[in-house]
């Protein structure tokens, strides 16, 4: 994608204006959605049938919208994890377009990359929003979110200690108890230098289980997406098409390294 010249680049209102009118109906006013992936149970994978993965969102109580993944069978079963796709987020009973996901085949997120970097990108309706695009790291996977014309929006990477070094896998609670099954990516302002430890952050994804027994026959995951105070629809949207994003790439397939890259 060729970034636009600074003469050619659309006020800030415009680019904070697009997306489509479901997206904005639903998302305007919304602090957090819940994304709700559909229950597979164990032996489905056992059996390498590596079924589509399907979400239904919530804002609240309300279920506004569902999305089936659109790819191929043999990419599925053999490159899961990595395999490109699209996902079409559909309100639900109108079944008119909120978010489309498009995720091209790349290798399996890792440190110390220096090419073909897993990506993702945006559009609702006729409107392009943006894309996630994972970065150069040594220890925690890191990831940029950028708009409509490829300024950088927000820094994603998990929770971190002893200065940026480790996964905190006590950031959301005592693993052995109400952490159990809980993690989370954070999400920071682009130009916010530090983004380590307890550094403070403007929204958070956070996937937990449904239940433990579900979380150890199933695949099926619920995550939690509070958005930055302020965002727009459009960014908004970004951030939801970021959260399938990351679900393909550490919890849908067998990523070889984990979260913790």
């Amino acid at each position: 994608t060729v970034e636009p010249t600074k003469a050619f680049l659309p006020t800030e209102a415009n680019a904070m204006d697009r997306g489509s009118d479901v997206l904005k109906s639903h998302l305007n006013r919304c602090d957090q959605m819940e994304v709700v992936q559909t229950r597979r149970g164990w032996c489905q994978d056992e059996l390498g049938c590596a079924p589509r993965t399907e979400f239904n969102y919530f804002v609240g109580t309300e279920h506004v919208a569902t999305s089936l993944e659109d790819a191929d069978p043999c990419y599925r079963i053999f490159c899961n994890g990595i395999h490109p796709y699209r996902m079409e987020v559909k309100e639900l009973h109108s079944g008119l377009n909120m978010i489309t996901v498009d995720r091209p085949f790349a290798c399996h997120a890792a440190n110390c990359k220096c090419c073909c970097y897993q990506e993702a990108s945006f559009t609702s309706g006729s409107d392009y929003l943006g894309r996630i695009e994972e970065q150069f790291y040594c220890c925690i996977p890191q990831f940029v979110v950028y708009d409509n014309v490829n300024r950088p929006m927000y820094k994603i990477h998990p929770p971190t200690c002893c200065s940026g070094m480790f996964v905190n896998c006590c950031a959301e609670g005592n693993p052995c108890g109400r952490g159990c099954c809980r993690q989370s990516f954070r999400i920071y302002p682009f130009s916010q230098e530090d983004t380590d430890d307890e550094a403070p952050y403007v929204g958070k994804i956070l996937k937990k289980p449904i239940s433990v027994l579900m979380e150890l026959f199933t695949n099926a995951e619920i995550y939690v997406l509070d958005f930055p105070n302020d965002s727009s629809a459009a960014q908004k949207g970004t951030l939801i098409g970021s959260t399938i994003f990351l679900n393909s790439i550490f919890f849908q397939g067998e990523h070889p390294d984990g979260i913790g890259g």
